[in-house]
């Protein structure tokens, strides 16, 4: 390494930087992938210095037309990134300034890298939110229909994984994308945040040049200048809070892997995935193990620690800036790689589950899972309903001890409990009849999945 200190900061310095600091010290090796977002910046910060008359006409043109040559260059991998120049702001400037001369130190007027680095953070993570979204809402599209094919498949329900009452597949679906759309739109409200911008606070207190925040505001996009340079370049409130619901999203893929595994067993065996997304044993030569909802379950403590992370990494610093900061960015690229990677993985498999529709009706004959609908009908003849508990409690009793489920007992043996019970009883005792029952906003009848999968579609118009 040259013993030379940084170019950037050089003067106030007697002696080169330590390598290892250099080293230690340098973000160019992650950060350099916001290259693009940093070119953005630059373009729109001279645009800006040049309508104020701090640039003339021909320097932002010599300095954009730079710019843009060495975007192409870092596209076509023909750049020379240099870990002394510590980050990706100054390898380009460095460029720039090597490649059209003295103007290319003019770019840096009135900015900072602090509030260069905050700019850069927010254009990536914006772009980044974007592609998400539209992962997830193709995940979300693949959910609907899924469960508008299956509006009248019945499985169990369960609580406490036990037996509860029958429901369908397609309302089973429904209920994870109402997760999903939750989630996207907290996506989205974390978006306007996300879209504020702190160019222009320079280090920390602003700048004496009679720069114009609007104009760069509007030619990035944001949807307006931030308000306090010290919070500008200091604030990492929109990370922390980009992770919270990417973590949010992941408890849900976890929650829903954690079923996908458990249904895909041979104890339950109620759907099956396309062999593309699981995977054999080296020893065994029967398993098909579902490691894509295993490895998504896995990734969602991932996640979760990048959220702490970032909170802990911001618990106790003072205002404004400090190099502490250069931490926000691995856990930040970490989580949205991981985060796209698992929503990806998800909208390619969901629309593929395949329900395996017997086993799921087979396994909703078990368990008694009609009981409360047995007690519904007692009420309805005008039993209490404690009553009613109790009269159907001693039933399932009697069903455990016979083997036999409530809807297979006869009406001779039913009516042992309670002379209310007629033969009409059978038409709440069969599956169909008990979920279609349930026909009101958000219950389980058919016809209410399917309306409700409609409505889901138009959510995501």
């Amino acid at each position: 390494m040259s013993d030379q200190t940084n170019s950037a900061w050089g003067g106030r310095f007697a002696e080169a930087t330590h390598q290892f600091v250099a080293e230690f010290t340098a973000s160019v090796g992650f950060d350099r992938r916001m290259y693009r977002q940093d070119i953005q910046g630059s373009i729109a910060h001279a645009t800006m210095l040049a309508a104020v008359g701090v640039l003339s006409e021909t320097e932002k043109q010599q300095i954009v037309s730079g710019l843009q040559e060495i975007l192409v260059e870092i596209e076509e991998g023909r750049f020379n990134w240099r870990v002394e120049l510590e980050d990706v702001h100054m390898n380009i400037e460095s460029a720039l300034t090597e490649k059209i001369g003295l103007v290319g130190k003019k770019l840096h007027t009135g900015r900072s890298r602090n509030d260069q680095v905050a700019t850069d953070i927010r254009l990536y993570l914006r772009d980044q939110t974007d592609v998400i979204a539209a992962e997830l809402k193709r995940l979300q599209s693949g959910l609907i229909e899924l469960a508008a094919s299956n509006t009248d498949t019945i499985m169990p329900g369960f609580t406490h994984l036990q037996t509860a009452q029958p429901v369908t597949f397609g309302h089973h679906l429904l209920a994870w994308n109402e997760m999903l759309q939750r989630d996207s739109e907290r996506l989205q409200d974390c978006r306007k945040r996300v879209n504020i911008m702190p160019l222009g606070a320079a280090a920390l207190a602003g700048t004496t040049y009679p720069i114009d925040r609007a104009i760069t505001a509007e030619l990035l996009g944001f949807d307006g200048p931030s308000e306090n340079s010290l919070d500008s370049v200091s604030d990492r409130d929109f990370a922390i809070e980009f992770a919270s619901v990417a973590s949010l999203i992941m408890m849900h893929l976890s929650r829903m892997s954690e079923e996908l595994v458990l249904w895909t067993s041979a104890q339950f065996d109620f759907v099956s995935l396309p062999d593309r997304f699981c995977t054999g044993s080296s020893i065994m030569p029967q398993k098909k193990n579902p490691d894509v909802p295993e490895l998504v379950r896995g990734k969602s403590g991932r996640i979760f620690g990048h959220l702490v992370g970032l909170l802990t990494l911001m618990k106790s610093q003072p205002l404004a800036y400090n190099k502490d900061n250069q931490e926000d960015k691995e856990p930040l690229f970490d989580t949205i790689d991981h985060l796209w990677g698992s929503l990806h993985a998800f909208a390619e498999m969901v629309p593929h589950i395949s329900p395996k529709k017997e086993k799921m009706r087979e396994a909703a004959l078990r368990g008694f899972s009609t009981a409360t609908d047995l007690a519904d009908y007692l009420v309805k003849k005008g039993m209490p309903f404690r009553d009613a508990h109790e009269v159907v409690g001693k039933s399932v009793a009697y069903g455990i001890e016979t083997g036999k489920d409530l809807g297979q007992m006869s009406l001779t043996e039913l009516q042992r409990f309670s002379d209310l019970i007629i033969e009409d009883v059978f038409d709440v005792l069969t599956l169909e009849g008990s979920v279609g029952a349930r026909d009101h906003l958000g219950g389980t009848a058919p016809t209410q999945v399917a309306a409700a999968a409609e409505r889901a579609r138009k959510r995501l118009e």
